[in-house]
Formats: structure tokens, C-alpha cells, sequence
């Protein structure tokens, strides 16, 4: 399965998502003027990962910022690894948030809350 990549600019994250190593990570800002339509191959490939996936799944999510239509669609995103996670395959989902940022950490918290996979919330520090 060919890896997705994708560059990311001054309103959407770069996202690397490679079935080889089962590492997927979504880096940066995510503001897009259209989120579903940003968000909608990510998800489109993980339901075909999801037919296949390797045995240990990382995702490490390294945002500075989304709004709120990122919001729904990034639950989207997990909700899929959630259906890989239930398949009894290991999936670990790294949140990362820098020390300040009370909001992000909190966002970490409650997309926590809903989804049934492991995550883990990592400090970064300035």
C-alpha cells in the first residue's frame, strides 16, 4: 500500500502516513478553507488500512493549532483507528502539545474521552 504524504502549508498540516511502518503523523496547522475536503483522503485510506493493518499502529499528532471544522474531521481520522484498535490490532495514538498550551492539551483530553484507544500525552518543551 503506497504511503500518503502530503506537504503541508501555512493553513493545512503535513501528513505522512505509511502502512509500511505502520508511523503516521499529522504536523502543523490546521485551518483549510475545507476541512472535509482536506481530511477526506486520510480517511478514504485508513478504511483501506484498515482491511490490512499492521499488528502495531504509532500516530503521532503534533498540532500547533485547528479550528473547529479540523476538530470533527480529525475525530473522523481517529474513529477509524478506533474500528483498527477493536480488531484487536495495537494502536497508540501520541498527542503532542507544547507546555503552555493549556488548549491543546485539553483538545488531547477530551478527543481521550471519546475515542477507546490509547493515548498518550507528551510535554514538548520549548
Amino acid at each position: 500500500m503506497e504511503p500518503i504524504i502530503i506537504e503541508g502549508t501555512a493553513k493545512t498540516p503535513s501528513v505522512i502516513f505509511d502502512a509500511n511502518t505502520g508511523t503516521f503523523e499529522i504536523k502543523g496547522r490546521s485551518i483549510p478553507e475545507n476541512s472535509v475536503e482536506f481530511y477526506k483522503p486520510i480517511v478514504d485510506w485508513l478504511e483501506k488500512y484498515k482491511e490490512n493493518p499492521l499488528s502495531k499502529t504509532d500516530v503521532n499528532i503534533k498540532l500547533e493549532y485547528f479550528n473547529t471544522s479540523s476538530s470533527k474531521c480529525i475525530l473522523d481520522v481517529f474513529k477509524k483507528l478506533e474500528a483498527i484498535h477493536k480488531a484487536k490490532n495495537e494502536v497508540q495514538i501520541n498527542w503532542y502539545y507544547e507546555e503552555d498550551d493549556e488548549d491543546m492539551l485539553e483538545a488531547g483530553e477530551d478527543y481521550e474521552s471519546i475515542i477507546r484507544v490509547p493515548f498518550k500525552m507528551i510535554e514538548i518543551s520549548e
